[in-house]
Protein backbone atom coordinates (compact mmCIF):
# COMPACT_ATOMS: atom_id res chain seq x y z
CA UNK A 1 0.00 0.00 0.00
CA UNK A 2 2.76 2.43 0.83
CA UNK A 3 4.65 1.87 -2.41
CA UNK A 4 2.16 3.50 -4.77
CA UNK A 5 0.19 5.96 -2.60
CA UNK A 6 -2.78 3.57 -2.90
CA UNK A 7 -6.19 4.59 -1.70
CA UNK A 8 -5.58 8.31 -1.23
CA UNK A 9 -8.52 9.81 -3.06
CA UNK A 10 -10.13 12.43 -0.84
CA UNK A 11 -10.72 15.95 -2.11
CA UNK A 12 -9.27 18.61 0.21
CA UNK A 13 -11.65 20.66 2.32
CA UNK A 14 -10.78 23.82 4.21
CA UNK A 15 -11.74 25.11 7.64
CA UNK A 16 -10.91 28.77 8.27
CA UNK A 17 -10.57 29.97 11.85
CA UNK A 18 -10.45 33.63 12.80
CA UNK A 19 -7.24 33.42 14.84
CA UNK A 20 -4.36 31.05 15.43
CA UNK A 21 -5.61 30.46 18.97
CA UNK A 22 -9.08 29.51 17.73
CA UNK A 23 -7.51 27.17 15.18
CA UNK A 24 -5.47 25.38 17.84
CA UNK A 25 -8.52 24.99 20.08
CA UNK A 26 -10.62 23.60 17.24
CA UNK A 27 -7.98 21.15 16.01
CA UNK A 28 -7.34 19.94 19.56
CA UNK A 29 -11.05 19.37 20.13
CA UNK A 30 -11.45 17.58 16.80
CA UNK A 31 -8.39 15.42 17.45
CA UNK A 32 -9.64 14.25 20.83
CA UNK A 33 -13.03 13.43 19.30
CA UNK A 34 -11.50 11.53 16.38
CA UNK A 35 -9.19 9.46 18.59
CA UNK A 36 -12.11 8.55 20.84
CA UNK A 37 -14.21 7.60 17.80
CA UNK A 38 -11.40 5.47 16.37
CA UNK A 39 -11.09 3.63 19.68
CA UNK A 40 -14.84 3.02 19.70
CA UNK A 41 -14.52 1.45 16.26
CA UNK A 42 -11.28 -0.46 16.59
CA UNK A 43 -10.13 -0.50 20.19
CA UNK A 44 -6.89 1.27 19.24
CA UNK A 45 -6.35 4.70 17.70
CA UNK A 46 -3.26 5.90 15.84
CA UNK A 47 -2.02 9.41 15.26
CA UNK A 48 0.95 11.04 13.55
CA UNK A 49 2.18 14.12 15.42
CA UNK A 50 3.92 17.09 13.87
CA UNK A 51 6.26 19.70 15.29
CA UNK A 52 6.49 23.44 14.80
CA UNK A 53 4.90 26.23 16.77
CA UNK A 54 1.33 25.46 15.73
CA UNK A 55 1.68 21.69 15.95
CA UNK A 56 2.97 21.86 19.52
CA UNK A 57 0.36 24.48 20.46
CA UNK A 58 -2.33 22.03 19.34
CA UNK A 59 -0.93 19.39 21.72
CA UNK A 60 -0.94 21.91 24.57
CA UNK A 61 -4.61 22.60 23.82
CA UNK A 62 -5.35 18.87 23.80
CA UNK A 63 -3.86 18.65 27.28
CA UNK A 64 -6.12 21.47 28.48
CA UNK A 65 -9.31 20.25 26.78
CA UNK A 66 -11.89 18.67 29.11
CA UNK A 67 -12.68 16.09 26.42
CA UNK A 68 -9.22 14.58 26.90
CA UNK A 69 -10.75 12.13 29.37
CA UNK A 70 -12.76 10.60 26.51
CA UNK A 71 -9.56 9.09 25.09
CA UNK A 72 -7.90 6.00 26.52
CA UNK A 73 -4.33 7.21 26.09
CA UNK A 74 -2.96 3.78 26.88
CA UNK A 75 -4.54 2.62 23.62
CA UNK A 76 -3.20 5.31 21.29
CA UNK A 77 -0.35 4.50 18.93
CA UNK A 78 1.79 7.60 18.47
CA UNK A 79 4.08 8.30 15.53
CA UNK A 80 5.86 11.36 14.14
CA UNK A 81 5.76 12.89 10.67
CA UNK A 82 9.43 13.85 10.83
CA UNK A 83 12.29 14.42 13.21
CA UNK A 84 15.47 16.41 13.46
CA UNK A 85 18.40 13.99 13.59
CA UNK A 86 19.92 15.28 16.83
CA UNK A 87 20.57 13.55 20.18
CA UNK A 88 17.69 12.07 22.18
CA UNK A 89 16.12 14.61 24.51
CA UNK A 90 17.47 17.55 22.54
CA UNK A 91 14.99 20.45 22.79
CA UNK A 92 14.88 20.72 18.99
CA UNK A 93 13.44 17.22 18.64
CA UNK A 94 9.74 17.09 17.83
CA UNK A 95 9.51 14.14 20.22
CA UNK A 96 10.89 16.15 23.14
CA UNK A 97 8.51 19.04 22.46
CA UNK A 98 5.53 16.69 22.15
CA UNK A 99 6.41 15.01 25.43
CA UNK A 100 6.64 18.38 27.19
CA UNK A 101 3.36 19.58 25.68
CA UNK A 102 1.24 16.44 26.12
CA UNK A 103 2.71 12.95 26.27
CA UNK A 104 4.36 13.29 29.67
CA UNK A 105 0.99 14.34 31.10
CA UNK A 106 -1.27 11.53 29.87
CA UNK A 107 -1.02 7.78 30.59
CA UNK A 108 0.40 6.65 27.26
CA UNK A 109 1.73 3.12 26.93
CA UNK A 110 5.46 3.51 26.19
CA UNK A 111 5.27 0.43 23.97
CA UNK A 112 2.85 2.29 21.68
CA UNK A 113 4.99 5.42 21.33
CA UNK A 114 7.23 5.22 18.27
CA UNK A 115 9.77 8.06 18.08
CA UNK A 116 12.13 8.30 15.15
CA UNK A 117 15.81 7.54 15.74
CA UNK A 118 18.17 10.04 17.37
CA UNK A 119 21.77 10.74 16.44
CA UNK A 120 23.03 9.10 19.65
CA UNK A 121 20.98 5.93 19.17
CA UNK A 122 22.81 2.76 18.05
CA UNK A 123 22.52 4.14 14.52
CA UNK A 124 25.04 6.82 15.43
CA UNK A 125 25.42 9.44 12.75
CA UNK A 126 23.64 7.34 10.12
CA UNK A 127 20.21 8.86 9.56
CA UNK A 128 19.63 6.52 6.61
CA UNK A 129 19.83 3.48 8.90
CA UNK A 130 17.50 5.16 11.39
CA UNK A 131 15.03 5.97 8.62
CA UNK A 132 15.20 2.40 7.33
CA UNK A 133 14.42 1.10 10.83
CA UNK A 134 11.35 3.35 11.02
CA UNK A 135 10.32 2.26 7.56
CA UNK A 136 10.58 -1.39 8.58
CA UNK A 137 8.52 -0.69 11.71
CA UNK A 138 5.72 0.85 9.66
CA UNK A 139 5.70 -1.92 7.09
CA UNK A 140 5.32 -4.53 9.84
CA UNK A 141 2.19 -2.66 10.94
CA UNK A 142 0.63 -2.57 7.49
CA UNK A 143 -2.65 -4.35 6.96
CA UNK A 144 -4.19 -4.73 3.49
CA UNK A 145 -7.01 -2.31 2.74
CA UNK A 146 -6.71 -0.65 6.14
CA UNK A 147 -5.34 2.86 6.77
CA UNK A 148 -2.03 2.88 8.59
CA UNK A 149 -3.01 5.91 10.72
CA UNK A 150 -6.34 7.37 11.81
CA UNK A 151 -5.09 10.97 11.72
CA UNK A 152 -1.89 12.44 10.33
CA UNK A 153 -1.20 15.99 11.52
CA UNK A 154 1.04 18.10 9.29
CA UNK A 155 2.32 21.63 9.39
CA UNK A 156 2.89 23.53 6.14
CA UNK A 157 6.00 25.61 5.54
CA UNK A 158 6.31 28.90 3.73
CA UNK A 159 7.77 26.96 0.79
CA UNK A 160 4.91 24.44 0.78
CA UNK A 161 6.81 21.64 2.51
CA UNK A 162 5.21 19.12 4.84
CA UNK A 163 7.02 16.90 7.35
CA UNK A 164 10.63 17.24 6.10
CA UNK A 165 9.66 16.88 2.44
CA UNK A 166 10.81 20.02 0.67
CA UNK A 167 10.03 21.19 -2.89
CA UNK A 168 12.56 19.81 -5.34
CA UNK A 169 14.30 17.62 -2.77
CA UNK A 170 14.76 13.95 -3.77
CA UNK A 171 13.18 12.78 -0.52
CA UNK A 172 9.88 14.27 -1.70
CA UNK A 173 9.83 11.81 -4.60
CA UNK A 174 10.87 8.64 -2.73
CA UNK A 175 8.64 5.89 -4.18
CA UNK A 176 9.54 2.84 -2.07
CA UNK A 177 10.50 3.61 1.50
CA UNK A 178 7.98 4.36 4.24
CA UNK A 179 10.44 6.75 5.90
CA UNK A 180 13.44 8.46 4.40
CA UNK A 181 16.65 10.17 5.46
CA UNK A 182 16.71 13.85 4.49
CA UNK A 183 20.14 15.35 4.08
CA UNK A 184 20.87 18.93 3.00
CA UNK A 185 17.54 20.14 4.36
CA UNK A 186 16.99 23.81 3.41
CA UNK A 187 15.94 24.39 7.02
CA UNK A 188 18.33 23.66 9.87
CA UNK A 189 19.32 21.20 11.09
CA UNK A 190 20.36 19.85 7.73
CA UNK A 191 19.85 16.18 8.61
CA UNK A 192 16.39 14.80 9.35
CA UNK A 193 14.12 11.77 9.06
CA UNK A 194 10.70 12.03 7.43
CA UNK A 195 7.71 9.96 6.48
CA UNK A 196 7.37 9.75 2.73
CA UNK A 197 4.35 10.96 0.82
CA UNK A 198 3.29 7.36 0.26
CA UNK A 199 3.10 6.82 4.01
CA UNK A 200 1.29 10.09 4.63
CA UNK A 201 -1.24 9.11 1.97
CA UNK A 202 -1.87 5.85 3.80
CA UNK A 203 -3.65 7.80 6.56
CA UNK A 204 -7.41 7.73 6.90
CA UNK A 205 -7.37 11.49 7.48
CA UNK A 206 -4.69 14.09 6.79
CA UNK A 207 -5.02 17.43 8.57
CA UNK A 208 -2.81 20.26 7.31
CA UNK A 209 -2.58 22.87 10.03
CA UNK A 210 -0.92 26.24 9.52
CA UNK A 211 -1.21 29.90 10.44
CA UNK A 212 0.08 33.32 9.48
CA UNK A 213 0.33 35.61 6.48
CA UNK A 214 3.76 34.21 5.57
CA UNK A 215 2.01 30.99 4.50
CA UNK A 216 -0.63 32.64 2.30
CA UNK A 217 1.00 32.11 -1.09
CA UNK A 218 2.14 28.54 -0.46
CA UNK A 219 -1.25 27.56 0.96
CA UNK A 220 -3.08 28.98 -2.05
CA UNK A 221 -0.85 27.24 -4.59
CA UNK A 222 -0.77 23.92 -2.76
CA UNK A 223 -4.51 23.88 -2.05
CA UNK A 224 -5.19 24.47 -5.73
CA UNK A 225 -3.09 21.43 -6.63
CA UNK A 226 0.30 22.80 -7.65
CA UNK A 227 2.30 19.58 -7.38
CA UNK A 228 5.58 21.48 -7.04
CA UNK A 229 4.53 21.83 -3.40
CA UNK A 230 4.63 18.57 -1.39
CA UNK A 231 1.69 19.89 0.64
CA UNK A 232 -0.52 19.56 -2.44
CA UNK A 233 0.13 15.81 -2.52
CA UNK A 234 -0.47 15.20 1.18
CA UNK A 235 -3.98 13.74 1.09
CA UNK A 236 -5.83 11.18 3.16
CA UNK A 237 -7.77 8.13 2.07
CA UNK A 238 -11.07 9.25 3.60
CA UNK A 239 -10.57 12.94 4.35
CA UNK A 240 -8.15 15.78 3.80
CA UNK A 241 -8.73 19.05 5.61
CA UNK A 242 -6.73 22.26 5.70
CA UNK A 243 -7.09 24.04 9.04
CA UNK A 244 -6.10 27.68 8.44
CA UNK A 245 -6.35 30.93 10.32
CA UNK A 246 -7.74 33.93 8.48
CA UNK A 247 -4.28 35.16 7.49
CA UNK A 248 -3.05 31.87 6.06
CA UNK A 249 -6.31 31.54 4.11
CA UNK A 250 -5.97 34.99 2.59
CA UNK A 251 -5.10 33.69 -0.88
CA UNK A 252 -8.02 31.28 -1.17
Amino acid sequence: MLDDYAGAASTPDVAVHETAAELCDAVARNLVDELAAAQARNGLASVVLTGGRTGIAVLERVRANPRIRNVDWSAVRIFWSDERFVPAGHPDRNEAQARDALLDHVPVDPRLVYPMGASDDPYGTDSATAAAAYSDLLRRMERPDCPLFDVCLLGVGEDGHVASLFPGHPASEEPLLAAVSVRDSPKPPSERISLTLGTIRSSAEVWLVTTGAAKTAAVADAFRGNTDFPASRAVGIERTIWHLDREAAGGL
